[in-house]
């Protein structure tokens, strides 16, 4: 399949500044574009002021660990920009909690490499709201 290659160029910037996670278990990154201009970036960690451990001593992730998605949808929360119309790339799609500040956030275009564990938010936007275009570009695109 023939991606654009501006969705394409996104997702590998994301991938960049998911480096960026403290996280262990797994580093996520998401970018919000809108007309062709990064509007917010975010990758999964701790809020701010915490310390930077996203997992406990087995290895499990503490419940107050941000996602990417969720990180870059706060930011512009406290900018002048908006979500309206935008397009989030990332780098794992998202869960079920972050699918409905996606959709209520205005977002029109979720483009994300790899499949979550718990694709019910996916399956969600999918079904009920058909207003947002969902891509996937498997990572084999990228090698």
């Amino acid at each position: 399949m023939n991606h654009n290659k501006f969705d394409i160029a996104y997702l590998k910037m994301a991938k960049e500044w998911a480096k960026l996670s403290y996280c262990k278990r797994r580093q996520v990154g998401a970018l919000i574009v809108k007309d062709r201009m990064i509007i917010s970036d975010g990758y999964n960690g701790t809020p701010s002021g915490f310390t930077n451990c996203c997992e406990d001593e087995n290895g499990n992730t503490h419940w107050y660990v941000l996602h990417a998605e969720a990180n870059a949808i706060l930011k512009l929360a406290g900018s002048t920009q908006s979500a309206k119309d935008a397009t989030l790339y990332l780098t794992l799609s998202p869960c079920k909690e972050c699918c409905k500040l996606i959709l209520q956030s205005g977002i029109k275009k979720l483009v994300y490499i790899e499949e979550y564990k718990d694709n019910t938010g996916i399956k969600f936007l999918e079904e009920h709201h058909k207003k947002i275009e969902i891509v996937r570009i498997p990572e084999e695109n990228f090698l």
